[in-house]
């Protein structure tokens, strides 16, 4: 026998009217004799104002089962949640083959985008016995509630929370029903590597779901040989100057691609400052996560002025199969309740994972109470202590089929208007793939799609899964892209940052071999071998690169290359170009370009031919090393002419005499004694 006591009302009054009414009810089953457990004569749900019935194993069906969602009724998200689920607990209810008996009560609650606000609605909400919350929106406030629902046991499906951080492990009553921004992470890092880039810049909220999904970004660049230059965050609700203050700070960077991960609710006024500061030009990258198709999708369809801030903007949407399922939801939307507060353009793909997380919760139930199971409540032990506190904790009840519910919650296996309703082994929705957009004109286009199965790829994921997996690289390709400023041509992802200085380029000053490097009186003030490779390296470069030659040494006798080594070693330098023999001490301090021997490279000089002259023998030594030549063969025999002609009557004579005499003795010591030498060898 199921009894179930439903009392409306509150205060004193109701308090002791309930008390008369147990002790007469106890006193009728008394005196006819039945025997009725405790525990559902006296069950919870008989002070629970919203009819959540209690039944044992062996009981039939209870009447009425409480769920609740939490989530911010005004927002992007909200406006298209709100409908989505009411909708969903009315086909519910209105569905003979899904909890048959019992009916589905919805309790909402409003968490005003406030962490605080959602965790006294949460605690609230905990008062009426729920079964599951549905909720919230914010990965803020899921992170605070997971350690309400682990305590009393209740699921928490949430259908937007898509932190990364929120874990299995630590919060096993959590349970994802959209997709994890890990995988979105790891999507849009596949995109940066497609087109080449290897820096880019995050602007992001500085909330749990913004920290945490940019670092997951960061891992998954890094893994591609790529990174995150630099972290803009910007706390919620930043005005419009302080985002206008951030813009031109990263503006004044180097990497030129951004990606942005807000919230739906304020991320459109990044774009709006970006369009006044000229950012939407050509040669910039703007990656936004699923925010803005979210945004997008709610909008009115001839909001041109918002279309035209996001000109060339690429973008991923959570990718739901076009199926039958779908296409039904989308033609109800208009009929939905509430259209007259949300419009016709507030759907969003969040409305689909609402929907479906209605009906998980319900086929859930029914699989529990069709096994057995009882949605008793029991008081917590560990809040005992706080009866008569005034946040009334004493109040709140663990829900004692909880754990059994949530591995039934895991097991649940159906199509719904989002896709596949399945977990894996770290409860994640299976089969994530994203839509990737790119907005131009007055709309979106889709370009292709990303999976984990698959990576980018211009068929859709359902086709992709029926065949073997292959992530080659050159299967990685989306559709043309309309970049910002109305390109098709690939932005190069980078520019010099403004702040920059030019490339301070070491030159050796040589008075020798000039051939190689030399100073030059014409820009860029060196000229040579070596210049004429550097430059020719420089202008196949498909950027510009600021440099400015330096030239090193005096000028008057040939630097020492080693200082200069040592020089670029100690930064005070950049590079240096030049005949810089490549040693191994040198190696130890500086890395060196490929050998021009190596390279191929040779100097092509023209060949003159030229008849053999008799004066040949004179071209070794220049002008001024024959006289000094022969000064000194005059200077010897003037010595020796000195020496020998007071005794030697040969060197006196007339002057002519003696000026030959001069002549000869220098010839003849500097032919004949060398010779006299290897004839009679001394010793």
């Amino acid at each position: 026998m199921d009894v179930s006591l439903n009392i409306a009302g509150g205060g004193c009054a109701t308090r002791v009217f309930l008390m008369m009414k147990r002790v007469l009810l106890l006193l009728l089953l008394l005196i006819t004799g039945i025997c009725v457990p405790m525990e559902v004569v006296f069950g919870q749900a008989a002070a629970n104002g919203n009819g959540t019935s209690v039944s044992s194993s062996s009981s039939p069906r209870p009447s009425v089962a409480n769920i609740g969602s939490l989530f911010t009724f005004d927002s992007v998200i909200g406006r298209a949640a709100g409908p989505a689920i009411a909708a969903a607990v009315d086909d519910v209810n209105s569905d003979p083959t899904v909890l048959p008996g019992t009916r589905l009560n919805l309790i909402s609650h409003n968490t005003n985008c406030s962490g605080f606000l959602g965790t006294v609605e949460a605690l609230q909400l905990m008062e009426n016995r729920v079964v599951a919350v549905i909720g919230p929106q914010s990965s803020g406030i899921a992170h605070i509630i997971s350690h309400v629902v682990n305590e009393l046991h209740v699921p928490l499906l949430s259908f937007a929370a898509t932190d990364p951080s929120l874990s299995a492990l630590q919060y096993p009553y959590f349970l994802r029903t959209t997709q994890n921004d890990y995988f979105q992470m790891y999507a849009i890092a596949d995109l940066v590597t497609s087109y080449g880039w290897r820096e880019v810049i995050a602007i992001f909220v500085d909330d749990d779901c913004g920290r945490n999904g940019i670092s997951i970004l960061g891992d998954a660049l890094a893994k591609n040989r790529a990174k995150i230059t630099y972290k803009a965050a910007l706390t919620p609700g930043t005005p419009r100057s302080q985002i206008s203050d951030l813009l031109l700070e990263v503006n004044q960077m180097e990497s030129r691609v951004y990606v942005v991960h807000v919230n739906p609710d304020s991320g459109l006024s990044i774009f709006s400052v970006a369009k006044s500061l000229h950012m939407m030009t050509k040669g910039y990258v703007w990656i936004a996560t699923d925010w803005l198709p979210s945004v997008l999708d709610s909008l009115e369809p001839d909001d041109t002025d918002t279309m035209n801030l996001l000109q060339g903007v690429v973008s991923l949407r959570h990718h739901n199969p076009e199926t039958d399922l779908k296409r039904s939801f989308m033609s109800r939307w208009n009929n939905l309740n509430h259209k007259k507060s949300i419009g016709a353009s507030g759907f969003n793909s969040y409305a689909l994972y609402a929907y479906d997380t209605v009906w998980l919760a319900a086929r859930a139930l029914d699989v529990f109470l069709n096994e057995g199971g009882n949605l008793s409540h029991s008081t917590d032990p560990k809040l005992s202590d706080t009866k008569g506190s005034a946040m009334n904790l004493a109040s709140l009840r663990v829900f004692d089929g909880g754990q059994q519910f949530l591995q039934t919650l895991l097991r649940m296996n159906f199509s719904g208007p989002s896709g596949q309703i399945q977990f894996d082994l770290d409860k994640n929705l299976v089969r994530p793939a994203y839509d990737v957009l790119n907005i131009g004109g007055t709309g979106s286009r889709r370009i292709g799609y990303w999976s984990n199965y698959s990576g980018l790829s211009t068929i859709s994921p359902e086709v992709l899964y029926t065949k073997p997996r292959n992530n080659s690289s050159s299967n990685q390709h989306l559709s043309s892209v309309i970049w910002p400023g109305e390109t098709s041509l690939v932005p190069r992802g980078w520019v010099f940052p403004e702040n920059g200085k030019p490339l301070r380029i070491a030159v050796p000053n040589r008075i020798s071999y000039q051939q190689f490097v030399a100073k030059d009186k014409n820009p860029p003030g060196v000229r040579g071998y070596c210049i004429d490779v550097f430059e020719a390296a420089i202008n196949l470069l498909p950027y510009p690169v600021p440099r400015t030659y330096m030239l090193h040494g005096d000028g008057k006798r040939n630097p020492e290359y080693n200082e200069i080594v040592q020089a670029v070693a100690q930064d005070r330098y950049d590079a240096a170009v030049g005949d810089v023999t490549i040693v191994t001490n040198r190696t130890k301090i500086v890395d060196f370009t490929q050998p021009f021997m190596e390279s191929g490279l040779v100097v092509v000089a023209p060949v003159k031919e030229q008849k053999s002259s008799p004066w040949a023998f004179l071209k070794p030594f220049t002008i001024q090393m024959w006289l000094v030549t022969g000064a000194f063969f005059l200077f010897v025999g003037a010595v020796v002419w000195i020496l020998e002609h007071r005794m030697n009557n040969e060197f006196r004579g007339p002057p002519s005499r003696q000026i030959m005499t001069i002549f000869w003795l220098a010839c003849f010591e500097i032919i004949c004694r060398p010779l006299n030498k290897l004839a009679f060898p001394s010793g």
